[in-house]
């Protein structure tokens, strides 16, 4: 197994996917970056750590420790935007959420580098995926394979106000049965968060990609919002004030909360 792709392996109809809390950046990359800060800023943090009972529960999980400024596996690998008409950012980005731009003038990745990064980094990535699920659908009649994310609560350049704090996406109804949605959802609202289905946050590209139903496999994407689980500044981030420490007492009520969510999914799936 590649160093950079990391693969934990369990019997349980449960995927957890990790694809962008990887903060690793090549060198050759990092020499045309306008700031090691910058190209970090906008990665899922601590969600490694929120999430690290899954595998006590039987879950498999599949992480990239490359950060999503190299390429993102969550992304369309044509390019396609996965937000028509909305703010975002492509596969290999070349801005921050904010639009602050990553590459210094002239450095951005070209066309030919874009498919090197995709054959090195996203190609394996998805390989892994696509055989813990064919391992797991050999096993179950129904997997779920559940997208981890999470973003600042507040970035006006992509949505308005304040996001709620579980953001739950599942391609409009198309990546799952409705009773998976229905189920993550009443958890969700078992707690003291706030939740949305199919808000600003529909599910990224692996959800709409892996979500098949009627074949057995049910995507559904979880993008919490970090104040639910980290201090989360409301005023612009500054290398001085972002990202905030990972604090396992700060996070202990959303890991509660999301220990109920993956236990939902296996009842699911069971």
């Amino acid at each position: 197994m590649m160093d950079w792709l990391q693969v934990t392996r369990g019997d349980a109809p449960l995927v957890v996917s990790f694809p962008h809390t990887g903060t690793d950046i090549p060198p050759d990359i990092a020499d045309r970056l306008v700031s090691p800060w910058l190209a970090r800023k906008d990665a899922d943090w601590w969600i490694e750590k929120l999430y690290d009972f899954a595998p006590r529960l039987g879950a498999t999980t599949v992480r990239t420790a490359v950060s999503r400024t190299v390429i993102d596996v969550n992304r369309d690998p044509s390019g396609a935007s996965l937000y028509p008409g909305q703010a975002t950012t492509e596969l290999c980005p070349t801005t921050t959420f904010d639009g602050e731009p990553l590459y210094r003038p002239g450095q951005e990745p070209d066309d030919v580098e874009i498919a090197r990064r995709r054959r090195t980094w996203f190609d394996p990535y998805h390989a892994a995926l696509a055989a813990e699920l064919d391992r797991l659908r050999a096993l179950h009649p129904r997997v779920v394979l559940y997208e981890a994310h999470s973003i600042r609560s507040r970035v006006p350049r992509l949505f308005e106000g304040e996001l709620p704090n579980f953001n739950i996406g599942t391609n409009s109804g198309a990546s799952c049965d409705p009773e998976l949605a229905e189920a993550v959802e009443a958890a969700c609202e078992a707690s003291d968060f706030s939740a949305v289905v199919n808000g600003r946050f529909k599910g990224g590209w692996t959800t709409r990609h892996y979500g098949r139903p009627e074949e057995g496999v049910h995507a559904i994407q979880m993008e919490l919002a970090c104040r639910g689980y980290m201090d989360d500044p409301d005023a612009a981030p500054t290398p001085g004030t972002w990202p905030t420490p990972w604090d396992p007492e700060r996070a202990l009520f959303m890991r509660h909360a999301l220990h109920r969510v993956l236990d939902a999914c296996l009842s699911f799936a069971r």
